[in-house]
């Protein structure tokens, strides 16, 4: 019985790992993008962003998304 069981867990296992693995990555390039083309270029906060982005992968676009995004989107509107 445990056989059975186990045969369809670890495939699930390995799906749902796939696919926050693909989800983190899609993350974290929308928000390299986003923040490359909507971050307002005054002072250097968009170069520090972008390098948060890039050097911490999955946290940082995470990070990014909830604390910078709304509040850049409420100063700028965009």
């Amino acid at each position: 019985m445990f056989a059975a069981i186990e045969i369809l867990l670890i495939p699930l296992f390995f799906l749902a790992m796939i696919s926050l693995g693909v989800a983190g990555t899609v993350l974290w390039i929308w928000m390299l993008i986003d923040c490359a083309t909507n971050e307002p270029s005054e002072g250097s906060d968009k170069i520090v962003w972008i390098l948060v982005i890039l050097f911490t992968h999955g946290l940082g676009a995470l990070i990014y998304l909830l604390a910078r995004r709304p509040e850049r989107k409420r100063l700028y509107g965009r």
